[in-house]
């Protein structure tokens, strides 16, 4: 009887740890292929749900928000792309090139040098970010008015560990 108590308390303690990880670190899948080369679809990562509680989001973050985008099964969609233009912050994207507050910005992480698109200088929103994938010319970002600036109350939680794939397991830049 001892035996089956201590089994009890140690699932209880393992259920009550999980629970209380789970409020700071979201496991998720890369379902599309819009972050590629950065990463790949069914890469798996680990999110942290409270990143923002505690600082800003930053140029170059990885994040997931809430769209208004549906799923094929009428669910919400859940998008990931990276953070390129902060609360008060002019974009420009001209000539396959983007621009933030007049300066060309230098982005080795993209599939392509190419960004397409044209938009003449749009200020972000207070409490919102401009956000675009790294495979330029298939994502759906900011760039495409159905997304548009995300509110950073929308951020469902930044990208900051791979798990899977094994070779690439580390933090995610």
């Amino acid at each position: 009887m001892n035996e089956l108590k201590e089994w009890v308390k140690d699932i209880l303690i393992a259920v009550i740890i999980a629970v209380i990880i789970l409020q700071f670190i979201k496991p998720t899948f890369v379902r599309e292929t819009s972050m590629m080369p950065t990463l790949q679809e069914y890469n798996f990562l680990f999110l942290s749900k409270q990143a923002y509680r505690f600082g800003e989001p930053n140029p170059g973050d990885i994040i997931v928000f809430h769209t208004n985008l549906k799923t094929q099964s009428g669910d919400e969609k859940l998008l990931i792309k990276r953070v390129i233009g902060l609360p008060g912050d002019t974009v420009r994207i001209e000539e396959g090139k983007v621009f933030i507050n007049g300066e060309e910005q230098k982005e080795s992480y993209t599939l392509e040098a190419y960004t397409s698109g044209y938009i003449e200088d749009l200020t972000v929103p207070e409490d919102s970010l401009f956000v675009m994938g790294d495979n330029r010319q298939n994502s759906t970002d900011s760039r495409d008015p159905s997304v548009g600036c995300i509110k950073i109350s929308d951020v469902y939680g930044k990208a900051v560990f791979r798990l899977y794939p094994f070779n690439e397991i580390g933090l995610l830049n």
